[in-house]
């Protein structure tokens, strides 16, 4: 692993430990070079993933973005960080053992959005108000109406 302060490849695990819900592990690092020290995290990966975007580009997998996009839908909310994680690494794991190597962008969002109606209401609209691409209030008033249709029907 190479060392982020100095570039050296000489990098020594001083402590590891299982981290998340127990599907990576966290390691701390020592530079033998400069003595910086930092953390890198493990995950098992079942198979590389490619998102085939709207347009028909794809593009490799990325879970960092997928958690980057979760993390501003829930930007300056109470939710536990470790539930953000093992919501997006429930994501990744569902996306991975689907058999697919490549997955609609449009099914991660509606996994997303599943996931974060059930987590936090205002991440979830803020989700949405980006993923359905809300132009104007009306578009909100829209979502929230048929929100609240959602609710008065359920059991």
């Amino acid at each position: 692993m190479r060392c982020p302060f100095c570039g050296c490849e000489d990098t020594q695990v001083k402590d590891s430990r299982s981290a998340e819900d127990g599907s990576s592990i966290r390691r701390r690092r020592q530079c033998s070079a400069c003595g910086g020290r930092f953390t890198t995290f493990e995950r098992v990966q079942l198979r590389e993933l490619v998102v085939v975007k709207s347009s028909g580009r794809r593009e490799p997998f990325e879970r960092d973005k997928l958690l980057r996009s979760v993390t501003v839908a829930l930007r300056k909310r109470e939710v536990d960080p470790d539930r953000v994680e093992q919501m997006v690494s429930g994501i990744v794991r569902e996306l991975e053992s689907a058999g697919d190597s490549e997955v609609d962008s449009k099914r991660i969002g509606e996994m997303v959005m599943e996931r974060l109606a059930n987590l936090d209401d205002v991440a979830y609209v803020r989700y949405a108000s980006v993923y359905k691409n809300f132009r104007e209030a009306k578009d909100f008033e829209q979502f929230l109406d048929r929100l609240d249709d959602q609710d008065r029907h359920k059991p």
